[in-house]
């Protein structure tokens, strides 16, 4: 959280207007771009491109595990940063936010921002109230709700959501702050959302604060999303992440770790995911690791070494042709597949064994 000037009685007033126009359906994404929508034109085509949708599992590791256990642990959410997965008709919708941490200064729990705004975004897709070329319209949607609820829910949060348009095989994506995505083809990242920081260590973020505290804080508009869209094909592997992974894997060693996904079995795709979050767990705690993190704490005058600390969320998708797809995928494509830790880890030696203690939560919807 950090200070920065600004008119928040602007932000209720505009957020007012947009939030009941998104909700009635009468705002317009295909000529706006207030919400950074991206339209694709598509020419109509005799022959039609079999349907695609995504195989998605999710593993994180919260930062802090003192009295952390499974029955505290609620849908999604992995300390400050929650998620979702959600689909309606030919959309499968990803999400991940993360809480800015430096609430707690104020009393306030960090964890109920990112998490409300995921839970809507999750509500939003779920009941068909959204634009499916749109992800910054579901964002602005979520956030600009939270500002006009009556339970006072205060804090900051990054967010980056992606839409899979299962008909025509395209990836809308929106993206505030330092969350992201990759998008890897045989072994290539081809596609890869841009960090969008004001300075070092310092992400766009959307936040709704106190009265006391308004002006002082750090608030970016949910106009202010990265947005990009593009096609995808079967095969292709979609990561939706936190910065606590980015921060602690380079991209050689994500992908060194997503070669070893053989095919599109639900149970491989979670054993990935969970190796994942589980290396980035390990180094994050490593005090002489040469992390991402702290090579760009180097590239900003800072000598730093060691990994960085952080709660950590993960989604990860095969894109897979409907045809591929067994019994067990495709109950996976209407769940939300989180893990949850039947025992606490007190140190590193005890995470290889925790992941293999983790069991699946399948709530379809």
């Amino acid at each position: 959280m950090y200070a920065r000037t600004g008119s928040m009685q602007s932000v209720v007033t505009y957020g007012r207007f947009l939030t009941r126009a998104l909700l009635n359906g009468v705002y317009n994404y295909t000529t706006s771009s207030e919400v950074g929508c991206v339209v694709r034109n598509s020419t109509c085509s005799t022959k039609r491109e079999r349907d695609i949708r995504l195989l998605t599992a999710s593993c994180g590791f919260p930062k802090d595990w003192s009295g952390f256990s499974a029955s505290l642990l609620r849908k999604g959410q992995f300390g400050d940063d929650a998620c979702f997965i959600a689909k309606y008709k030919a959309s499968d919708v990803l999400g991940v936010a993360d809480g800015v941490g430096g609430w707690r200064t104020y009393g306030i729990d960090p964890s109920l921002f990112s998490y409300s705004l995921m839970e809507i975004c999750e509500r939003l897709v779920s009941t068909g109230h959204f634009n499916p070329q749109c992800p910054a319209g579901i964002i602005a949607t979520s956030y600009y709700e939270l500002l006009e609820s009556k339970q006072q829910i205060l804090g900051s949060s990054t967010a980056c959501v992606i839409i899979l348009n299962r008909t025509d095989h395209t990836v809308y994506t929106a993206n505030i702050g330092d969350s992201g995505f990759l998008v890897v083809r045989q072994g290539r990242i081809i596609h890869r959302s841009e960090e969008q920081t004001h300075y070092f260590n310092t992400p766009f973020q959307l936040s709704l604060s106190p009265p006391s505290v308004t002006g002082q804080v750090l608030s970016d508009s949910p106009e202010s999303a990265d947005t990009s869209s593009f096609q995808v094909q079967e095969g292709d592997l979609i990561l939706v992440a936190t910065d606590g992974l980015f921060d602690n894997l380079p991209e050689n060693m994500i992908l060194r770790e997503l070669s070893k996904l053989r095919d599109q079995e639900m149970g491989n795709v979670q054993q990935v995911v969970n190796s994942l979050a589980l290396q980035a767990r390990r180094l994050a705690f490593d005090a002489t690791y040469l992390s991402p993190f702290a090579l760009r704490a180097r590239e900003n005058g800072i000598d730093a070494v060691g990994g960085k600390p952080d709660d950590i969320t993960i989604l990860l998708a095969s894109v897979g042709g409907r045809n591929n797809l067994d019994l067990q995928t495709v109950v996976a494509q209407s769940s939300t597949v989180i893990l949850k830790p039947v025992v606490v880890a007190s140190s590193h030696s005890e995470l290889n064994h925790l992941v293999k203690s983790w069991t699946y939560e399948d709530e379809v919807q």
